[in-house]
């Protein structure tokens, strides 16, 4: 039997009402974060890769070139039940953060944190720049967020009451996590990692661990098919994209960015120290290596500086475990001094995070803080004037061009604004070489005339017969964003210069 620490054995028993009011609290904490997102997530557009998403999820499938299933099914349901709402749509990824909260306060509870604990945990990370932007977004990395705490939260679980059936809510997370992102790997070779280099390893004989790992590949199972029905795809399109990645020097500041971005700055102490506490504490000291395993990876595989942000609630937890015994062991003016510095700090922090990360203002000094540091709010911009400027151009064509026009885009934002934003303008299916659409091909029979979207005339003239320019793309408000900054121009095109079957071939595109 593993010693209990000394600091969880201090909170380890509490009564009831204590309890349940601990719980009230985090869940005041996550339903306030709930409508702060709700309030402001109208703001705007939607952003290009929601876009994306919106278009995979009219054309449900087991597999998507860049991600698996789970957020274009989330997507189709927020479709169905919202229709083409950005608060609506949003509502899924606001959830997913809000529940993560509310589980790394469980996890200080867990592990015997009072309710300074379990209140300081969940504030962190809602006042955190990476969660929080999650929240404003609907992408596969908010519920990729999610599946990590709640892994984390189980083996918690795991190792505390030393029940192995907790290996099958493990595995059920872990399969989730399959189905929303990719790095669940990672996060696998962390677990896997923890249990042969701790006393863990004893569940390696044990028949809950391995109906967890069957869980986790049964729940797996419909991607992985596809997958290889598709030549794993998706392997050849991570493979495009880090290349992509490390050329533009986007691993760059991998270690900054665990401070600035994964959590909030003034927290850098308590996730620290909880890091440490896991090391030293044999009982738990598997979770270190769930933290310490993909750091690793992704360090040494050049990952970018977000893509281990959702390891960090299982170390604020316990962080903030340590942090409240330590205080409590102070003098009250000391203690009320340190607490009062600490909240004041980590809440000022997150007010200026926010300000740059939430889209509070609709105009005005607010809106231009936000757009001139968050690059990813300028990419909400300009796609409802986008698909108009399509419609006048469909509108403006001769009749007998325009009962044969199709409108051909170059990345994944345009063929979602199309396909999503467009059909008050009736206007055609897009046809896009990107990503997933690829696998769908092309109109048959293609379109003679075409309205070319995403190339610059230079692409253009030498992909199609018969180019002209035919009008702009124009960003309201003087934002300078990919669309507006890489490829402004629209033209109007005759068929591609290869005949269709090889222009498919020649221009499929990962994005």
């Amino acid at each position: 039997m593993n010693a209990t620490p000394e600091y969880i054995k201090t909170n380890s028993i509490a009564d009831g009402s204590s309890s349940r009011a601990d719980t009230l609290a985090l869940l005041a904490i996550a339903a306030v974060t709930v409508l702060v997102h709700i309030l402001t997530n109208n703001r705007y557009g939607f952003h290009r890769d929601e876009l994306q998403v919106l278009s995979d999820a009219r054309h449900l499938d087991w597999g998507f070139v860049p991600y698996p299933p789970v957020t274009p099914f989330l997507e189709r349901i927020g479709l169905g039940v919202f229709g083409v709402s950005l608060a609506g749509l949003r509502i899924f990824s606001v959830l997913a953060q809000a529940l993560t909260l509310f589980v790394t306060g469980l996890m200080a509870r867990e592990l015997g944190g009072g309710r300074l604990a379990q209140v300081t945990a969940a504030l962190v990370i809602a006042l955190s720049p990476l969660p929080m932007f999650e929240a404003t977004e609907f992408q596969y990395s908010s519920f990729d967020y999610l599946w990590w705490a709640l892994a984390a939260y189980f083996t918690i679980r795991l190792l505390q009451t030393e029940n192995p059936r907790w290996w099958l809510a493990i595995g059920a997370a872990v399969g989730a996590g399959l189905m929303t992102k990719y790095t669940m790997c990672f996060l696998i070779a962390g677990i896997a990692g923890g249990l042969v280099l701790t006393a863990e390893r004893r569940y390696l004989l044990n028949r809950w661990f391995w109906a967890g790992a069957a869980l986790a590949l049964l729940i797996f199972l419909p991607n992985l098919l596809w997958q290889i029905r598709h030549d794993f795809i998706s392997w050849h399109f991570l493979q495009h994209i880090h290349k992509r990645d490390v050329g533009q020097g986007r691993d760059r500041g991998f270690i900054r960015d665990q401070f600035i971005i994964c959590v909030n700055l003034i927290a850098t102490p308590l996730w620290i120290t909880g890091l440490i506490a896991y090391v030293r504490e044999r009982r738990y000291r598997m979770l270190a290596w769930m933290y310490l395993i993909p750091l690793a990876l992704f360090i040494v595989g050049k990952g970018r500086g977000y893509y281990l942000a959702a390891a960090y609630p299982m170390l604020v937890a316990m962080g903030c475990v340590v942090a409240e015994r330590w205080v409590r062991s102070l003098r009250r003016p000391w203690r009320l001094t340190v607490e009062s510095l600490f909240f004041a700090a980590l809440i000022a922090i997150g007010v200026l995070v926010s300000a740059m990360l939430v889209p509070f203002a609709d105009s005005g000094r607010l809106k231009d803080f936000a757009l001139r540091r968050n690059g990813d709010l300028r990419e909400e911009i300009g796609w409802t004037e986008l698909v108009k400027t399509v419609s006048d151009i469909r509108d403006a064509l001769p009749p007998d061009q325009r009962q044969n026009v199709g409108v051909l885009v170059g990345n994944y934002g345009e063929e979602g604004a199309i396909e999503i934003l467009g059909s008050p303008y009736n206007l055609p299916a897009p046809i896009s070489m990107t990503n997933s659409a690829w696998l769908r091909g092309y109109p048959t029979p293609p379109p003679a005339t075409l309205i070319v979207l995403g190339f610059t005339a230079e692409q253009a003239e030498n992909a199609f017969t018969s180019c002209r320019l035919a009008g702009h793309t124009i960003i309201p408000g003087g934002v300078k964003n990919e669309e507006g900054e890489d490829h402004p121009d629209i033209f109007v095109c005759g068929r591609p210069r290869m005949t269709w079957p090889e222009f498919w071939k020649e221009y499929q595109d990962f994005g």
